[in-house]
């Protein structure tokens, strides 16, 4: 099952882009094995100032076709790190060919295109900065990934 972040906003070079890039890169390593993975990033920007419809527009332009949507919304679900491990491994069981997790800018995701996600998560009731999100997220899905492969990554 191939993952894709799609994202509001363009995160430059330094520590996060780093953290992200590690997190994301080993997370194609471990989930490469059980059928989860690559990952990739589409990062949209509305420069013309449209809001959170017009970032809902340039948000579904990078959804792949058919994805199962997770929107990433602090009014989402929360859920332990090895929930989430079989939320993903549910998905891909289920024969979901694509996961796409939603990003959206400082206003949060279009009410319209949240409605359509499968599934709403929530990294804790903290809003988190766009470019911390990513970076939380890349870290669970390494962390889900590791849990399936049976890692000691994850103390529980």
């Amino acid at each position: 099952m191939r993952v894709h972040l799609c994202v509001v906003g363009r995160l430059r070079a330094g520590p996060e882009r780093a953290l992200l890039d590690d997190y994301l890169e080993r997370f194609d390593k471990t989930g490469r094995g059980l059928g989860l993975g690559p990952v990739s990033v589409s990062e949209v920007e509305d420069r013309k100032g449209g809001g959170m419809a017009a970032e809902a527009q340039l948000l579904r332009r990078a959804l792949p076709k058919g994805a199962v949507l997770c929107a990433m919304d602090e009014r989402g679900e929360t859920l332990s790190s090895p929930e989430f491990s079989d939320r993903l491994a549910g998905f891909r069981d289920q024969g979901a060919q694509d996961l796409a997790f939603v990003i959206g800018g400082a206003d949060g995701i279009d009410p319209a295109l949240r409605a359509e996600a499968r599934m709403s998560l929530s990294l804790g009731r903290m809003v988190w900065p766009h470019m911390l999100a990513r970076v939380m997220l890349a870290e669970q899905l390494y962390r889900a990934a590791s849990i399936l492969a049976g890692s000691p990554y994850h103390r529980a």
